[in-house]
């Protein structure tokens, strides 16, 4: 099985495809350099499924895997959240006296702020990714540079762990999603047993006056819980926008009854994954 992710393996969206398919038999992580790499390689085939971060708990959503889930013929299969830990990680054999720099994705290095300001001699330096400044500190033979990145990442590339935690809030988490191509093969193993209880949705309100409002109502009437909105730019479409909500709901009917309600107001509707709350 093949579950293809952005970034360098060692990175947490390697970590949680471990966490969601780790107990599947022969699982293959492919790394990608970009995003719309990972969903071209889902949608080609490529791969059986993908890992992504949806929306991180200090920094909010990634748009961008908002617009393409609406773009791409994919759909969320499955949801999981992982608590996000920075470790300051080295070679082996380099202490913290001998670094001068640290390098790492510039959300990672904006999440460790307080540890940077505690350590003035270290620069800090933007990376591309967050596994990736583990592996370019090994594979460089770098003495005077260290990495900010998960633990996984000093496994896979044999370096050491000089500092673990270093980040400034404990509560700091990312939702990841399983996402799969439609139609998708019949991924079984990939499912999680037992009925959905949570929705996403992807709409476009007609152009009249209080159509959102009757749209977010029909959510209510039908007694599904909203739990999650926000907005887009529709590409192409100067001023045009497309809501993206998450829903909860206890009864299929109430949620297929939502769906059915939301289209009498909107020129479009997606549902971009019914699965299982995390």
């Amino acid at each position: 099985m093949r579950i293809a992710i952005q970034g360098e393996l060692g990175s947490n969206s390697h970590m949680a495809a471990l966490a969601m398919l780790g107990e599947e038999t022969g699982l293959e992580i492919v790394p990608c350099a970009v995003s719309a790499e990972v969903f071209e390689r889902v949608e080609s085939g490529a791969v059986d499924a993908a890992v992504l971060p949806i929306e991180n708990s200090l920094h909010g959503s990634v748009a961008e895997h908002y617009d393409l889930l609406l773009a791409r013929p994919i759909r969320i299969l499955r949801e999981s959240l992982m608590r996000i830990r920075h470790n300051l990680i080295a070679r082996p054999g380099v202490t913290a006296d001998q670094i001068r720099r640290v390098i790492s994705h510039p959300v990672a290095l904006s999440q460790c702020r307080r540890w940077l300001a505690q350590h003035p001699q270290y620069e800090a330096v933007n990376f591309y990714d967050t596994a990736g400044s583990v592996k370019h500190v090994m594979a460089e033979g770098l003495t005077d540079t260290a990495g900010i990145a998960p633990e996984l990442a000093a496994q896979q590339y044999g370096a050491n762990v000089l500092e673990p935690g270093i980040e400034d809030h404990a509560e700091n988490y990312t939702r990841f999603h399983l996402l799969v191509r439609v139609p998708a093969q019949e991924l079984a193993e990939l499912g999680t047993m037992g009925q959905p209880d949570k929705s996403s949705l992807a709409f476009v309100v007609l152009h009249e006056p209080g159509t959102l409002v009757r749209a977010l109502d029909g959510f209510a009437r039908a007694g599904v819980n909203l739990t999650k909105i926000e907005s887009r730019p529709v590409p192409g479409k100067p001023w045009e926008y497309v809501f993206f909500v998450d829903v909860r709901f206890e009864r299929l009917e109430q949620i297929d009854g939502a769906i059915e309600e939301l289209g009498r107001h909107c020129q479009m509707v997606k549902e971009l994954g019914r699965y299982i709350a995390a």
